[in-house]
């Protein structure tokens, strides 16, 4: 039991630390490790193991779509772990939702899933592009935020060649597979455009609740698998943490 979250993270890390080294052999060489704001191993913990090996921090929040009022709190806590050490600077990575290697890693997702259907379902199944319920103050206080979503499956759609009579971006909580069974579908495909890793969200949310919703009404259900470790993904998190060097 329990969410695979954290390992994930740490995988993550692992990975994108040995990409970075790869891309700059010869160079001093780059320290990753993950940091939490609620649970171990947290922000202020980790930021001094990282400060152990240079004065320069690069902080890469793992949502790709950028939202003050969720994400300022990650912002402030890595601000004040930072300013506690002697000399050191950050520079912290702003929204990445466009990164064209995280649209691919997407796509590349969403093509081996339809690759997944018989041929005779595989041009016509649905694609729902989620993401996660939003408190009403968040919809309504950052317009930004949502088109940040919203702009993110547009563009996923295109790479992988969807018309846009087969996608919908939605809410995961929206249940929209009644009005498809409706109109005659019998497959859906659930792509996730906000999540990068497996945890409970995807493997309860999604997983559990949409499927059960789904086969209730006669539809057969699949959803693309996690970023997590993705070498496409790992490589979008190094162009992010390059660009955010300058």
């Amino acid at each position: 039991g329990g969410s695979p979250l954290l390992h994930i993270t740490r995988e993550q890390a692992t990975a994108l630390q040995a990409e970075l080294n790869r891309q700059h052999p010869g160079g001093p060489g780059f320290h990753v490790v993950a940091g939490m704001r609620f649970a171990p191993p947290l922000i202020a913990d980790v930021v001094p193991e990282v400060g152990a090996f240079t004065h320069q921090l690069i902080g890469v929040i793992l949502s790709p779509q950028y939202s003050p009022i969720i994400m300022s709190g990650y912002v402030r806590t890595l601000e004040d772990a930072v300013a506690a050490l002697p000399g050191g600077e950050l520079k912290i990575a702003g929204d990445w939702h466009l990164e064209p290697l995280f649209l691919q890693a997407l796509a590349e997702r969403i093509q081996q899933a339809l690759g997944r259907f018989p041929p005779e379902l595989r041009e016509r199944v649905p694609v729902l592009l989620t993401a996660h319920s939003m408190p009403k103050r968040v919809i309504e206080q950052e317009p930004d935020y949502i088109n940040n979503l919203k702009e993110t499956a547009a563009a996923v759609a295109r790479l992988v060649g969807l018309p846009p009579e087969r996608w919908m971006f939605c809410y995961q909580s929206a249940g929209h597979t009644p009005e498809l069974r409706v109109a005659g579908h019998t497959h859906v495909l659930i792509a996730p455009v906000q999540f990068l890793a497996d945890h409970l969200e995807i493997l309860y949310d999604i997983e559990i609740g949409a499927r059960e919703q789904a086969e209730g009404v006669g539809i057969q259900f699949a959803r693309t698998e996690s970023l997590n470790t993705s070498p496409l993904f790992i490589k979008a998190l190094a162009a992010v943490v390059q660009q955010t060097m300058g």
